[in-house]
């Protein structure tokens, strides 16, 4: 797996991840949905660069004018519902890819600290072929991105895989390292080092989908 590390150089994104992070900022809700939004546009332009491009002719009012524009059928998955505000941020750049969207969550069977991925929703265009960007803004332990990576494998092969995040841990990108295709491609804005004992990026940042849409039961 190739990692491409967006946040190892200092960018505005430094300002998006530190809003996010903040316990303070994080209490507005819209802000945190905009910032992981806006994340989610700085990994898309970085992206688009690795993609295959076709040179097109444009008319413009006064002359023709070749440009490579890119030439890949995109399909943008994002894992429900924490995905949501990052599948905006990629479709409002990536505006012709077509959507797809799956569920994940994790189901405490004795409401320990032990946990299972449960996976039952999945709605998709055909993704046989395509180059398929999977979108989830937190990489913990990674089990959530491997059991959705091995649910949608039923449906079709991707030509080729991008996983976009906004935080990961440093034992989660190993553990997708070892399960996902050698030719996957990882676009990261954030690494945090630890995970704490109930699996939880730290420092992280909380639960992205509560932070964006509110505490669930």
């Amino acid at each position: 797996m190739e990692i491409h590390y967006i946040g190892e150089s200092n960018s505005v994104l430094n300002t998006f991840i530190a809003e996010i992070r903040d316990k303070k900022i994080q209490k507005d809700s819209l802000r945190f949905r905009r910032n992981i939004e806006r994340i989610g546009e700085i990994l898309s332009y970085e992206l688009s660069k690795s993609l295959s491009y076709l040179s097109v002719s444009v008319e413009t009012p006064l002359a023709t004018k070749n440009v490579q524009l890119p030439n890949n059928n995109l399909v943008l998955c994002s894992i429900l519902r924490a995905g949501l505000p990052l599948h905006q941020g990629l479709l409002n750049y990536f505006d012709k890819a077509e959507n797809a969207f799956i569920s994940a969550y994790r189901h405490h069977p004795n409401n320990g600290e032990e946990f299972e991925i449960i996976v039952e929703y999945f709605a998709s265009p055909e993704i046989e072929n395509k180059t398929l960007l999977l979108a989830d803004p937190m990489l913990a332990t990674g089990q959530s991105l491997v059991a959705v990576y091995e649910a949608i494998k039923k449906y079709g092969t991707p030509k080729e895989l991008h996983v976009v995040v906004v935080i990961g841990s440093r034992a989660g990108i190993e553990f997708i390292d070892k399960h996902f295709p050698e030719n996957t491609h990882l676009w990261i804005a954030a690494i945090d080092e630890e995970l704490n004992e109930k699996g939880y990026i730290v420092p992280g940042l909380g639960d992205a989908g509560d932070l964006a849409f509110g505490q669930k039961l």
